[in-house]
């Protein structure tokens, strides 16, 4: 009676929030979570930076409803508010008190507008010179890459700063490298020039695809949150999954699935979500352990589920030269198979565990819950049909944030009319509905370009390296050293790309470590051929390796989101993240499954061929789900997981010898679960 009660109190929305403040959110998010660490303030500095915050939100929303400036105008403009916001709002380092300006900070923000400033004043000027710098285009390249440096290692972290101050290191000393790496070297006059003179490096590819596309997104996700999305989803997650066995880890697969395509931020998708579900886990007999693993597992698969993926599908877009659309559609079964596997991991440790669901009776109503938030999946329906209209990920951005204002305050006025009709008070109603949303649509435009400087920094900080890979030809150099490296193999030049991957994603944020990767182990797996005269194409190659960039974060030694879920629910954090790791074990073979199966990603897909590869797929997970969890339709033995592994592998590669192979061998360990039950062998 006393767990009925504690789960009834945790999914009530009053105590909901109690339990939120109860786990220290935002301590845990400062602790592992870098973009987290800003400042506080209050009074005239916490005015001035939502001035400014604002009128960055404003410009974004002008030039995507009026046409954009020309490239380097527009992208030096957006750079110029990131620089200002972030030195504004992160301090040096984490002893720095946070409550209060530092002066120096003041006069960093205002030098960032100044070298921004100076590529708009000058834009004339520089194009007509056509790459013979002058000495102050110079002194300002130099001093711009100092601020993006240091703004880098307050806001995404030391190592992605340390990475860039490498490559620089490497355009001026290449003569002294020996060996493949080695190049002639370049004077710092072409270096700076080509550094943020040009769109080749700081304004290049990735700080325009922040400024034209990402910004937008971003925005369009505080609108929807601010508007009340991400409570729908936790509860309409709870109506649908929450009585099952182990219902509350289903929801947390639902919710965060959900969430993920609004958020863009494993560690965020888990601080929001794990609040809630992790107290709930806990309360139907989960180990706090498998809790933490089982958000974090989720949160992280929340980064690749469409329609709104993290920036790095919109670099991806740029890079490859297809429409976001196409990339969208390309991530949508890969993405929903992860979700699949990690149900399925969740459904077996809840039977294996005789885990049940939460009682109907404690559960909010689907019904009723639909009818309350549905209106607020409208936006998201916008913008998936504007762009199957053709429309560009900007405008569909632009409209959806359009929408989620009209049906957000549509929907709050049909309620206020109700309450007027009941109550009365016409005037003070009226005036008290128009100053709130107000304040609403300020607070979401805030908080909108608050989240948008992490992006633009890691993108104009990657820009550097970028810029350094096009300068000198080093990407298609380590591409070339991989593809030696692995004796001309393509699986060995799959796995030592998912290594680089993963330990590459272990200290840079998603969009940082996919654009350095991008440039240099996607051309290695592009020049293989699956069959003769087929290769495989870009797009499957840069989406093998964003997959393994996301599931860094929940790879140990660092983990930051199981990290985060471990601190909600106060558990040991590096058996958190070995359990997350086993959860998300399906994960590590998807991408070698569109590689091998591009069907998979909608690539020469048809009407027998998706089939085929999903149905060889998803036995595969299944397979591979019932080994790593020991338990199916009763417990496993060793040889039985031993089967069942080699099964999941043999699906893994097509054909219909490797496809009949895995599937005789999971029917094999069926017969055995069957004719010998658990009783049986007790």
């Amino acid at each position: 009676m006393a767990e009925a009660e504690k789960q009834k109190e945790i999914i009530d929305s009053s105590s909901a929030e109690r339990v939120v403040r109860e786990t220290n959110v935002s301590e845990i998010l400062e602790k592992y979570d870098k973009e987290s660490l800003f400042r506080v303030l209050e009074g005239g500095w916490a005015f001035a930076i939502k001035i400014i915050a604002v009128s960055f939100s404003l410009f974004q929303l002008y030039t995507a409803a009026f046409g954009a400036f020309p490239p380097q105008i527009q992208r030096a403009t957006h750079l110029g508010f990131a620089l200002c916001l972030a030195f504004l709002l992160y301090p040096a380092t984490r002893k720095k008190p946070r409550d209060k300006m530092a002066v120096e900070d003041i006069l960093l923000a205002a030098l960032g507008v100044w070298v921004c400033a100076y590529v708009v004043v000058e834009y004339e000027t520089i194009m007509f010179l056509a790459g013979r710098p002058r000495m102050q285009d110079l002194v300002h390249s130099a001093i711009v890459i100092i601020l993006v440096l240091e703004v880098t290692r307050r806001v995404v972290g030391m190592p992605l700063a340390i990475i860039a101050v490498f490559f620089i290191a490497y355009a001026k000393l290449g003569p002294y490298i020996p060996g493949l790496l080695g190049h002639r070297g370049f004077p710092w006059r072409r270096t700076l020039h080509h550094l943020y003179m040009t769109t080749e490096g700081i304004l290049g590819v990735p700080i325009g695809v922040s400024t034209d596309f990402v910004f937008l997104f971003i925005l369009f996700g505080a609108f929807l949150q601010r508007a009340g999305l991400g409570k729908f989803f936790i509860d309409l997650a709870l109506a649908v999954a929450g009585h099952q066995t182990g219902g509350p880890a289903k929801v947390v697969v639902i919710a965060s699935c959900l969430f993920g395509t609004i958020c863009g931020s494993s560690v965020a998708n888990a601080v929001t979500t794990g609040p809630f579900t992790i107290p709930l886990m806990k309360s139907v007999g989960y180990k706090k352990e498998f809790a933490a693993a089982v958000e974090a597992a989720a949160s992280a698969g929340g980064q690749i589920l469409p329609p709104i993926m993290g920036a790095a599908a919109f670099i991806m877009s740029q890079f490859i030269g297809v429409p976001y659309l196409q990339i969208a559609k390309a991530a949508t079964i890969p993405a929903l198979l992860y979700f699949v596997a990690v149900f399925v991991m969740v459904h077996l440790e809840a039977k294996r565990m005789k885990l049940e669901g939460i009682p109907k009776d404690q559960l909010p109503s689907a019904r009723k819950t639909i009818l309350s938030g549905g209106h607020l999946l409208t936006p998201i329906v916008v913008i998936v049909y504007m762009l199957l209209l053709g429309y560009t990920p900007s405008m569909s951005a632009l409209y959806g944030i359009i929408s989620t204002a009209i049906v957000a305050i549509a929907h709050s006025a049909i309620m206020l009319l109700i309450k007027i009709a009941k109550e009365g008070n016409f005037v003070q109603s009226v005036s008290n509905f128009v100053v709130n949303w107000c304040k609403v649509i300020i607070e979401a435009l805030e908080n909108g370009a608050r989240s948008a400087v992490t992006v633009a920094i890691a993108c104009a900080c990657a820009g550097i390296i970028i810029g350094v890979v096009t300068l000198s030809g080093v990407g298609l150099k380590i591409a070339n050293a991989i593809v030696t490296l692995a004796g001309g193999y393509l699986f060995l030049t799959l796995v030592f790309t998912m290594v680089a991957s993963i330990l590459m994603g272990l200290g840079l944020p998603t969009t940082a470590k996919y654009i350095i990767l991008a440039a240099m182990a996607a051309p290695a797996i592009n020049q293989f051929e699956l069959s003769e005269g087929v290769r495989i194409s870009m797009l499957a190659a840069h989406m093998f390796i964003l997959y393994f960039g996301v599931f860094a974060d929940i790879t140990p030694p660092v983990a930051l989101v199981t990290y985060a879920t471990a601190g909600i629910a106060k558990a040991d954090a590096t058996k958190a993240s070995l359990i997350a790791l086993k959860l998300a074990a399906v994960g590590f073979i998807v991408p070698y499954l569109f590689i091998y199966s591009p069907e998979l990603l909608l690539i020469n897909a048809t009407w027998i061929n998706v089939p085929k590869a999903l149905i060889s797929t998803l036995l595969g997970i299944f397979a591979l789900g019932f080994a790593a969890s020991g338990y199916w339709l009763r417990h496993l033995n060793v040889f039985e997981r031993a089967l069942l592994f080699a099964g999941a592998v043999a699906l893994i590669f097509p054909g219909l010898a490797t496809d009949l192979t895995g599937a005789a061998l999971l029917f094999t360990v069926y017969l055995t679960q069957k004719k010998w039950p658990e009783a049986a062998l007790s």
